[in-house]
């Protein structure tokens, strides 16, 4: 038996000799199915470079340049350590990739990964204020964008989208979702991971996606980031897992673990969604990956009583790769041989590693994704740069528009106030990559300068981000009184939404209310701009001015694009994706709220014992799906080509859209449906479908949409997903508040 194994491992030796080739080894004949391919080279791995391929240890930068860390090289060159991410740049991951193929026993190459949140070094807005356009083709266009430059950096994998559902803004990481809708996240993931992946992951112009964090992280308990989550399978399967199943299904190849735990267990250790859901009930077959130390964060979570145990639990419930924590490294060979990890768990976690070095292409050419030429002519190209403009373009929101201040005219005189009206760190955001602040071309104040004349605009600083100095506010009263209109530009620092950057507090921080109260009572026209990563509690400022714009953190080609929308030569068509709640008591607060045995009518404020409170009505300040334009939009004749349906069926909903104003522009017609009565408690709304249409001014469109029986489904009292028979109420309009409804009936 001995000598047949041992000219079976002769011949996979000779099939790996012969392949080589001068860009890389092939294993196994390029004819044979992939799963051939990874069980021979598997056959060749001793248990420590099995280990190695589940590995992943992070790059760092420093004044000269990427380097690794202490122990790293040595890691890689023994074949301890088979990924690595935060390196880019085709110089230093072709220097690595060398290091892993030549230096090594069997030259595997290595897969490299970064966050490519909303760009690699030309930034499209912050993934919440991508998801406000509303725009499917362009957010799947940024992604794609953002996989080209990332690849031509020499980048395999990133490590998006996000798809938490985030209803609660204390939470600094809902700058990196889709906002706070089922539906709408599930086709913003959808169409983020198609623009990563394409429809080629072999192609060295796409990375592979990465669906993050599986589960339910945007409902951390009290807006703290890493902080428990808890929650029925109900509420998990209906409103935070659809998002990760529908970019699983759009076919990203890997999976992250979130930090909290769930229904008691931490999601790196939790077999029920790693195993259970993710490949028992999905059919996924990619690679599961931890976040940065998750495995090692098993032992404060209290699961774990070291690193040894930690190790196992994560192994057994589901986990492929260990990020940055080097517990498998330390760790799973002694599990393996004490019978505590199966050496077919290791083996099924090495293949699904390896297969997507397999699928990359990488195996066959290491190199690939090293090419200079492609680097040089890709980053921050003009064609890039143009795609990141009108995707800040059409993220911005305008929530108010009075007395004619916006668009403003190149006559006025115009005072742009406020600490980030100057700031290029700012329009990038949290997570931005490799994006530099010095390759931006324009700042806000530079864009309104180049669109007003220099001598029609005056700028003063007025006050920091977050500090108590007023120093400034004199000079800030003086060009406002001067001037026929005032911008200000006001808002949170880059860093204070994204990661561990959570507030209790989310109104403007520092002394920027104060100076916003002082401008707005010189009666001059007033247009507040700001840039955040989260819905804010700003009433009394949108009350004070006369017009508001939510810009988020609008990217590398920010600038221009606000400017361009101030001055109108675009028009505004975002619309948001969080409620904004008036105050912080009210959250967390979204519009797809279930009733209660005692809702409140507001047309009876004086009824007692009714879900209310005493201080602030139950409304937000604007709700999801708001948004206006410099023109309007008018819905008419709404109607159903039948009154009931089968199952099986479907019914066709027409409804006319009129653009009334002076201007062409672009809306989002949003349809929503409400289940009257049911087995359990439905939502009052939710959003169903939608379509962003342009429409020029005088004309009328009408817009089709196909109501199916699938849309009416839900979890019932028994937790098997189907309809019930029943009454319906389907609302269209320019937000989730709309009363433009009409009724049918399942049968």
């Amino acid at each position: 038996m001995n000598t047949v194994r041992s000219i079976l491992i002769g011949l996979s030796l000779l099939v790996l000799i012969v392949g080589c080739k001068q860009s890389g080894r092939q294993y196994h004949s390029k004819n044979d199915n992939l799963s051939q391919r990874v069980d021979s080279l598997l056959n060749l791995m001793t248990i420590n470079e099995k280990i190695g391929q589940t590995v992943l240890f992070t790059s760092r930068w420093d004044v000269t340049g990427p380097v690794l860390r202490e122990g790293e090289e040595e890691a890689i060159k023994e074949g301890r350590c088979g990924n690595i991410f935060n390196a880019h740049t085709v110089a230093y991951t072709r220097k690595l990739q060398e290091m892993a193929v030549n230096e090594t026993r069997l030259g595997i190459p290595l897969l490299f990964g970064y966050d490519v949140i909303h760009g690699h070094q030309t930034l499209t807005p912050i993934s919440l204020g991508e998801s406000a356009s509303w725009d499917l083709e362009l957010i799947e266009q940024s992604a794609r964008m953002a996989a080209r430059e990332a690849a031509a950096s020499g980048l395999h994998w990133t490590f998006a989208p996000m798809c938490d559902i985030g209803r609660d803004p204390r939470w600094g990481r809902v700058s990196e979702g889709a906002g706070e809708d089922p539906y709408l996240g599930q086709r913003i993931a959808e169409a983020r991971v198609k623009g990563f992946q394409g429809d080629d992951i072999s192609s060295n112009e796409t990375v592979l996606a990465c669906v993050k964090h599986m589960a339910a992280y945007g409902a951390a308990q009290a807006g703290r980031d890493y902080h428990s989550v808890d929650m029925s399978d109900r509420v998990l399967r209906e409103t935070y897992l659809p998002p990760y199943k529908a970019a699983v299904d759009a076919g990203a190849r890997t999976v992250m673990t979130s930090f909290n735990d769930l229904d008691g267990v931490p999601a790196s250790a939790n077999k029920y969604l790693l195993t259970d859901i993710l490949r028992d009930e999905w059919g996924f077959d990619g690679m599961v990956v931890t976040d940065y130390t998750a495995i090692n964060e098993l032992i404060p979570h209290g699961v774990a009583k070291d690193e040894y145990q930690a190790g196992v639990l994560a192994m057994k419930a589901g986990v492929d790769m260990d990020m940055e924590g080097g517990v498998y490294m330390d760790h799973l060979k002694q599990a393996v041989e004490s019978g505590d990890v199966t050496m077919e768990e290791l083996d099924n976690a090495v293949r699904n590693v390896l297969r997507l070095k397999f699928e990359l292409g990488i195996m066959d050419d290491p190199y690939k994704y090293c090419n200079e030429a492609f680097e040089q002519a890709e980053i921050l190209s003009d064609k890039n740069r143009q795609l990141a403009y009108e995707m800040a373009a059409a993220s911005c929101v305008l929530l108010k528009n009075e007395q004619a201040a916006l668009p403003l005219k190149q006559s006025e005189q115009i005072a742009v106030i406020g600490p980030l009206a100057n700031s290029k760190r700012d329009l990038l955001g949290s997570w931005k990559a490799a994006g530099k602040p010095q390759a931006i071309q324009a700042t806000i104040l530079d864009a309104i300068i180049a669109n007003g004349g220099n001598g029609n605009v005056t700028f003063s600083k007025g006050c920091d981000v977050n500090s108590d100095n007023r120093s400034g506010f004199a000079k800030a009263i003086q060009q406002a009184k001067n001037a026929d209109k005032v911008v200000m530009v006001m808002g949170e620092k880059w860093s204070m939404s994204g990661e561990a950057a959570c507030r209790t507090k989310l109104d403007f921080p520092g002394v920027q209310k104060e100076l916003i109260q002082q401008i707005a009572k010189l009666g001059k026209p007033l247009v507040l701009v700001y840039m955040t990563g989260r819905s804010m509690t700003i009433e009394k400022e949108v009350k004070l001015a006369d017009a508001v714009m939510n810009i988020w953190y609008p990217g590398t080609e920010g600038g221009r694009a606000v400017a361009d929308l101030l001055y109108g030569k675009q028009v505004p068509s975002g619309k948001l994706t969080m409620t904004m709640p008036r105050n912080v008591g009210q959250i967390p607060i979204y519009y797809n709220y279930k009733n209660t045995g005692r809702p409140f009518n507001p047309e009876k404020p004086k009824d007692t014992y009714k879900s209310r409170y005493l201080d602030v009505p139950n409304t937000p300040l604007f709700p999801f799906g708001y948004g206006l334009s410099y023109t309007t939009f008018e819905y008419a004749n709404l109607k159903l080509d039948k009154s009931s349906m089968s199952s099986g069926d479907d019914i066709t909903l027409t409804v006319e859209v009129s653009n009334t104003g002076d201007l062409d522009g672009a809306e989002v017609v949003q349809l929503y449906i409400r289940d009257k009565v049911a087995s359990v408690t439905r939502p009052m709304k939710e959003l169903k479908a939608f379509e962003k249409v342009f429409i020029k001014k005088g004309e009328t469109k009408t817009l089709t949409f196909t109501i199916t029986e699938d849309m009416l489904a839900f979890y019932r009292q028994d937790m098997s997903f189907g309809t019930e028979p029943g009454d319906f109420t389907v609302y269209v309009g320019t937000n989730s508040d709309t009363d433009n409804q009409i009724d049918f009936t399942l049968k």
